[in-house]
C-alpha cells in the first residue's frame, strides 16, 4: 500500500469539520455572545440590555440557520442556550456570567474526551467512525483504537483546557470584554487548529502500512 493510498483512504477533514459544525455555524454560535458585549457597553453596563441584544441576535441566527435548511431542534437548543446564559446574568447581577455556561461546558466535554480515553472509546473515534459509517469497527482494529486515543488527547486538551483555562481566568477576574474576544477567537480558529493537530497525529501513530481510517483491520 502507497502512502498515496493511504492518504486517500482517509476521511476528509471537510467532512469532520461539517460534522462539527463547520465555520458558519461556529461563527454564528459568537455573535450573541458579540451583542451581549456590545449591548452591554453601549448601554453603560446595563446586563438587561444585553441580554436583550444576545436574544434579539440568537433568533435573527436562527431564522437565517433554519432558512439554510438547519433542524429546528438544534436552532431551538442555540436559542434556549443564550436566553439561559442572559437569565443567569440577569439573576446574579455579573455581566461576565453570561459566559458561566460556555465555561462549564467545556469543562464537561474535557471530563467526558478524558474519560472516552480511559475506557477505550475515544470520542474522536466514535465521531469518525459515525461519519464513516462504521459504527464499532474501527475498535476491532488496535492500531486504530491506539492512534485514536492519542488524538482524542488534542482535543482534551488543545481545545477545552484551553477554554477552560482562558475562560475560567477571564471570567474569574470579571473580564467581559476579554470573554466576548475569547469566545470568538477560541471557536472556529481553534476547531481548526485542533482538527489538523488531531489528524496529524492520528495519522502519524497509524504504522505506515495501515490501509487507513477507511479499511480498519479488525481482530477477533
Amino acid at each position: 500500500m502507497t502512502e498515496r493510498a493511504v492518504t486517500e483512504s482517509a476521511p476528509p477533514r471537510e467532512s469532520l469539520a461539517a460534522l462539527l459544525g463547520g465555520r458558519r455555524g461556529a461563527l454564528d454560535a459568537s455573535l450573541p455572545p458579540v451583542a451581549f458585549v456590545v449591548g452591554w457597553l453601549v448601554t453603560d453596563r446595563s446586563i438587561g440590555w444585553g441580554a436583550a441584544a444576545a436574544i434579539a441576535v440568537s433568533v435573527l441566527v436562527g431564522v437565517l440557520r433554519l432558512a439554510r435548511g438547519r433542524r429546528i431542534g438544534a436552532v431551538l437548543v442555540s436559542l434556549a442556550a443564550v436566553v439561559a446564559a442572559a437569565l443567569i446574568a440577569l439573576h446574579t447581577g455579573r455581566a461576565e456570567d453570561f459566559f458561566l455556561i460556555q465555561l462549564l461546558s467545556n469543562v464537561a466535554s474535557a471530563l467526558l474526551w478524558a474519560v472516552s480515553i480511559v475506557v477505550r472509546w475515544p470520542l474522536l473515534g466514535v465521531v469518525v467512525g459515525v461519519l464513516l459509517g462504521q459504527k464499532a469497527r474501527w475498535r476491532r482494529d488496535p492500531a486504530l483504537l491506539r492512534a485514536y486515543s492519542r488524538a482524542s488527547w488534542v482535543w482534551v486538551f488543545l481545545q477545552y483546557t484551553l477554554r477552560v483555562v482562558v475562560f475560567g481566568t477571564l471570567w474569574w477576574t470579571g473580564q467581559v470584554v476579554a470573554l466576548g474576544v475569547a469566545r470568538t477567537v477560541l471557536s472556529w480558529p481553534l476547531v481548526a487548529v485542533t482538527i489538523a493537530v488531531s489528524g496529524w497525529v492520528l495519522h502519524r501513530t497509524l504504522p505506515k502500512d495501515h490501509p487507513g481510517l477507511r479499511r480498519p483491520v479488525e481482530q477477533r
